[in-house]
């Protein structure tokens, strides 16, 4: 009767959810429901409690002092989205060793429209902000988001086409190690000089045992948190810049050779089926012991960086992608005018940056690259497609988010910012499924 129950259990829950979970789109369905949730909560007679929960303080007391004693929006922010940055870091990596970015020849024209799609939208922020308190927040309308950009994509199936396909897929890739930059160089607080010592001579000793061969991940986690992500957290420098600096150290090379592993897992399958039988639910002895070892054979065939995103890209994309969106996209309208929207060009800024901007820039580099002879397109990459590409490159909700919180202090900075990251997101969204889907 148990054994009935947890079959329908999986058939009807488990199973379901898995699925789910699998398909490219469902994280930025996730992330979608979050920011509704989040306003909701916003704007609702809870918004108090909302707001305030995010207030709380977490650390360490020892001795009557504190330490690591921050709010948790602040953990949220250096903590969670340290594993976020951390994943971004292993893929950037692995585009760049057999992916997308590993021929420069095959990726001039998207990496030409990435940087110009950023340069462009801080421009126009630039143009309505500068010589402004606000001026400081012209890195919001760079980012592109991927999980919200690709889910898209993917709704619309075959009717965009792969070449367009990869476009945007380096475009963001791209984007996101642009913002990675703009992050370290340019939104940090006071710098200490000693911890981001301590953190280098950390990173220092990963690399080195990188390079002996040592390929445990517990070790790589121990240093990586304990002291590379602790010592820039303490340093002034964004925690997540560690993260991403901490993924590039990770071995990408496997403890097993392919070739090795593909004759120990024919001999092992031999070895298994050269066993006789129980004709019973378990196994005997002998079997057990060959499922060991080809499951230590198969977790020493895969390189440590592409173990740890293939075990982390779940957890961020269904929990910690949608915890950020819950702290952070909560944007209350009570007593909400336009001349509270429009105090300052903040959302002007932010929202035109981003929908014109990033169409503007993307389309005009790769016009000018192909005219050139600089790059060469695919007859895919027809200027509609481009166009609408560009739109969905418009949708910069997590990564703006993330920057416009390190900008401005300003409350009502912040929430101007927060309004024209929706604004734009949304119509970008709208119109480039629009554009893509004829």
């Amino acid at each position: 009767m148990v054994g009935k129950y947890q079959m329908r259990i999986r058939r009807g829950l488990v199973m379901p959810l898995q699925q789910f979970m699998r398909m490219e789109k469902s994280a930025g369905i996730v992330l979608g429901l979050s920011v509704v949730v989040a306003v909701l909560l916003a704007n609702s007679p809870w918004s108090g409690e909302y707001f305030h929960l995010f207030e709380h303080k977490v650390g360490f007391v020892f001795n009557g002092e504190h330490y690591l004693y921050y709010s948790l929006h602040h953990w949220i922010n250096d903590g969670l989205m340290s594993m976020f940055f951390f994943v971004v870091g292993l893929e950037l990596k692995r585009e760049f060793i057999g992916g997308e970015l590993a021929d420069p020849r095959n990726t001039i024209l998207p990496i030409g429209a990435a940087v110009a799609g950023m340069l462009v939208p801080a421009l126009i922020y630039t143009l309505f902000n500068i010589s402004t308190p606000a001026a400081g927040g012209w890195g919001i309308p760079m980012a592109t988001d991927i999980a919200f950009s690709l889910a898209i994509i993917y709704v619309l199936g075959d009717r965009v086409p792969m070449p367009a396909k990869v476009f945007l897929t380096t475009l963001a890739i791209v984007d996101d190690l642009g913002a990675v930059v703009v992050i370290a160089l340019f939104y940090t607080s006071q710098i200490s000089v000693v911890n981001i010592s301590v953190g280098v001579a950390f990173l220092l000793a990963m690399y080195a045992a990188n390079k002996m061969g040592v390929k445990n991940v517990v070790f790589y986690g121990l240093l990586g948190i304990g002291g590379v992500w602790v010592a820039f957290l303490m340093s002034g420098i964004h925690a997540t810049i560690a993260a991403v600096l901490a993924a590039f150290v990770i071995p990408a090379d496997a403890r097993l050779p392919e070739p090795l592993y593909v004759k120990k897992a024919a001999d092992n399958l031999r070895r298994f089926a050269g066993i006789k039988p129980n004709n019973v639910s378990t196994l005997e002895h002998e079997q057990v012991e060959v499922i060991a070892d080809m499951m230590a054979d198969t977790r020493d065939a895969i390189p440590p960086s592409q173990r740890l995103e293939h075990a982390m890209h779940p957890f961020v994309s269904f929990v910690v992608m949608p915890v950020f969106a819950l702290a952070n996209a909560g944007v209350s309208f009570a007593g909400l005018d336009v001349r509270g929207i429009f105090s300052t060009n903040v959302a002007v800024g932010v929202a035109l940056g981003l929908l014109l901007g990033k169409p503007l820039g993307i389309m005009l580099s790769t016009f000018l690259l192909v005219r050139l002879g600089v790059a060469k397109k695919s007859s895919a990459l027809t200027l509609r497609r481009v166009v609408g590409l560009g739109f969905l490159a418009s949708i910069g909700f997590t990564m703006s988010m993330f920057i416009s919180t390190l900008a401005f202090a300003d409350a009502t900075m912040l929430m101007q910012a927060k309004l024209g990251i929706f604004a734009a997101s949304i119509a970008g969204g709208v119109v480039g499924y629009k554009l893509l889907k004829v």
